[in-house]
């Protein structure tokens, strides 16, 4: 018995540009059946879509819940924003250290508390990709991957030497590193050699266990941050920025090319890519070392807002918010199919913690903001007004995400596949404002942003969990182990 129908919905996926008018009837939490006409009788429930697109629900693959807050109370309010944004799987970064759960120590013990902390209270799927702090952490990554099914991982480059906000002289501590270990090149290539031998060591999964790296070099953001405040030429966003300079990305794309060259790895992901320099040495990395794998990522914040157009220092995110020239380059390689996929880097970062005193000051705001809630919206309004195609942006959304990262029944609109689903109106005008937000964050970076297009249904594995742009029904998401059969 089919237990939800979707009529009247125009079908978008990644393989074709244009939508497809048809229904989409689901049973047991998955995709059944998808075409035109399909009959009501004996359905439990028949929704009207009005015509309006069926995407893939988004697979966000860069979030942070538990960042700055706890991680139970992030798990419920930002999968609720999630929804509202037609993100139906969230992959959350996670790591030992200062934030998340302040703790050091092994991964066996650390990630079981995670999962715990978790449980029953996401509106959306999700997992986690988890970075090696320590040299322990990297004997761990077989028993990551075949126990708690995580195949992703992660490396903080700038961690080592620059902090979080700005700059830090005792990173060691910050990360609660163990006695006489450092967090640096030596680390990264190690934890390299580690993935690679992991998918060595599971051959059946390889295609799917991979490295993500966070691409700026500290030792020049350091140098600049001190350039930028004695000089006192800039403030804001401008002002950060230039603390953090576009080189910085692309030098650290360079070393993290070179070093998966010598370490034999074959997947990388480079992360959040936010200027004209990071994509341009990305896609010389590409051509320098073909056989690896390289897949590049941006964010919607990235594609949206610049210095000048977004709202304040709640912006203040690493790496930083750009002028107007590098959105424009970004948008350049998405039109040309130099990007794989866009996600949020969704880190809700509450009024209180997020500015410092004075409050004008960039440099004493913490970094990070919240923006599911625009992922979808905002690149069908964006992409659609520089001729993006639907069926690309599913690619970017959905398809391309869930492929690399071992979400094997998700990422598209057909039979066998679960059934996430975001119904999206392309022609309902609307203006961003952080109060209609589900999200914790009293703010948003995209206050008063003009969006055309507006997600107002999502379902998770056919579970109906924002209706008509409200969240409804009970918390159904589940941990996701990968790869997921």
């Amino acid at each position: 018995m089919t237990d939800l129908l979707l009529k009247n919905v125009r079908v978008v996926t990644h393989d074709r540009d244009e939508p497809v008018p048809a229904d989409i009837a689901v049973t047991g939490g998955r995709i059944d059946r998808v075409g035109p006409g399909l009959p009501t009788d004996g359905v439990d429930e028949v929704i009207d879509g009005d015509g309006r697109l069926a995407f893939p629900g988004v697979v966000d693959a860069h979030q942070h819940w538990g960042i700055y807050n706890p991680l139970p109370e992030d798990s419920s309010s930002e999968s609720m924003a999630s929804a509202q944004g037609g993100v139906t799987t969230a992959l959350t970064y996670m790591r030992t250290g200062q934030y998340y759960l302040n703790k050091g120590g092994a991964y066996a013990d650390f990630f079981p508390e995670v999962l715990a902390q978790a449980e029953g209270r996401a509106y959306i799927d999700y997992g986690f990709h988890l970075a090696p702090m320590s040299s322990g952490h990297i004997g761990e990554l077989p028993d990551l991957v075949e126990r708690f099914g995580v195949p992703s991982f992660k490396i903080f480059m700038f961690y080592g030497g620059h902090g979080l906000h700005g700059r830090s002289a005792d990173q060691s501590r910050f990360l609660m590193l163990p006695e006489g270990e450092r967090y640096d090149y030596a680390h990264f290539e190690f934890v390299m050699r580690g993935v690679q031998a992991a998918r060595e060591r599971f051959p059946k999964l390889a295609d799917e266990i991979s490295l993500s790296l966070h691409c700026e070099t500290a030792e020049i953001m350091t140098a600049y941050t001190k350039l930028v405040e004695e000089a006192g030429e800039l403030s804001g966003l401008a002002a950060y920025s230039a603390s953090r300079p576009p080189h910085s990305e692309g030098l650290a794309v360079f070393i993290a090319s070179y070093l998966a060259h010598e370490s034999g790895l074959a997947n990388v992901n480079l992360l959040h890519l936010s200027s004209r320099k990071a994509l341009d040495a990305a896609m010389l990395m590409d051509k320098a070392f073909p056989h690896i794998d390289f897949r590049r990522e941006v964010t919607i914040g990235h594609l949206l807002a610049d210095i000048d157009t977004a709202s304040g220092l709640g912006a203040k995110v690493n790496p930083p918010i750009r002028p107007r020239e590098d959105v424009e380059a970004l948008w350049r390689h998405v039109l040309n199919g130099n990007v794989d996929w866009v996600v949020s880097d969704h880190a809700c970062c509450r009024e209180e913690l997020k500015f410092g005193e004075p409050a004008d000051d960039v440099f004493l705001a913490k970094a990070g903001f919240g923006g599911a809630e625009y992922l979808l919206p905002g690149l069908v309004t964006e992409g659609g007004r520089r001729g993006l195609s639907y069926g690309r942006i599913a690619a970017l959304t959905a398809w391309n995400p869930a492929r690399r990262f071992g979400l094997r029944t998700k990422g598209t609109i057909a039979p066998g596949f679960d059934a996430d689903i975001s119904l999206v109106d392309p022609d309902q005008a609307w203006t961003v404002r952080a109060a209609e937000s589900e999200s914790t964050q009293e703010y948003t970076p995209f206050e008063g942003f003009e969006l055309t297009a507006k997600v107002t249904d999502t379902f998770v594995r056919g579970n109906h969990v924002l209706d008509s742009g409200k969240i409804v029904g009970r918390p159904v998401g589940r941990y996701l182990s990968r790869p997921l059969a």
